[in-house]
């Protein structure tokens, strides 16, 4: 797993889609080390805005250590741009990799409570209407910085078993496994979303920035709903990865998951 180093997002929506896509660039080594980037009204031209956001981004970058501005020469890339600053989790072992993901970074729990599950969550979790859940929000940070947003919901018969302080402090898997959950699976999906206003104040960043959405069920050996997961992500901190091998012959050979592959 790697972790980021400190990231300074410019001021504006703008400024800040370009930082994202100009990181992207250098990460993915569409401009290597060593090498010059487009001149500030050619970038302006290629995102369609003005030279005074592409400053931003700019100045961003630089803070950050991606790229060096020199008087005369351009902005230049740095070797440590081309290092993926963001925190990688592999899509296909995901779930054996929470445990040590939580030892590497850090939670602060927003909210506590129990209710009603909406319909979403009561569906997901194959309750009935008008079950009670314990509803949790928390932001996790790395190197004090937050790069996701977190709501838990969890059956109340489960719940009951962790208080409040205890979720401040330790991982939300430990928990289910201390009330006698036998966590066997999960199903997730992930998406692309905008931040809202709640959210962009607890990531730091500008409403309606995009943000990686993930949206998880884990259930117990008994096929049970255990928890439900609506995760936000940064995406200039976080990424999601899976190894793939091609298998089968002929008509029939696809692209397969290698189950039990690790990140690098």
């Amino acid at each position: 797993m790697t972790i980021h180093a400190q990231t300074t997002l410019p001021e504006g929506g703008k400024a800040r889609r370009v930082y994202l896509l100009l990181c992207d660039d250098i990460t993915n080594e569409r401009f290597s080390e060593g090498a010059l980037l487009p001149g500030e009204n050619r970038l302006a031209e290629r995102f369609g805005v003005s030279r005074v956001t592409i400053r931003r981004a700019l100045d961003a970058l630089a803070a950050d250590g991606w790229i060096e501005k020199r008087t005369g020469a351009g902005s230049i890339v740095l070797p440590a741009g081309g290092l993926d600053r963001r925190i990688a989790a592999n899509f296909a072992t995901l779930i054996p990799q929470l445990v040590e993901f939580d030892k590497r970074t850090t939670a602060r729990l927003l909210s506590f409570s129990y209710g009603p599950a909406p319909a979403s969550v009561a569906s997901a979790l194959s309750l009935d209407e008008g079950d009670q859940i314990q509803t949790a929000v928390r932001v996790r940070y790395s190197d004090d910085q937050p790069f996701s947003h977190l709501t838990t919901h969890v059956p109340e018969d489960i719940a009951r078993n962790y208080d409040e302080a205890d979720l401040a402090t330790q991982p939300l898997f430990r928990l289910l496994e201390r009330s006698g959950v036998r966590v066997e699976g999960a199903h997730q999906s992930v998406a692309a979303t905008l931040a809202a206003p709640d959210v962009a104040e607890a990531l730091g960043v500008a409403v309606g920035s995009a943000l990686l959405s993930l949206q998880r069920v884990v259930r117990d050996s008994n096929g049970r709903g255990v928890e439900h997961l609506s995760a936000l992500y940064r995406p200039d901190l976080f990424r999601l990865e899976m190894t793939l091998t091609r298998v089968g012959a002929g008509e029939a050979r696809h692209w397969q998951p290698v189950i039990g592959a690790r990140e690098e």
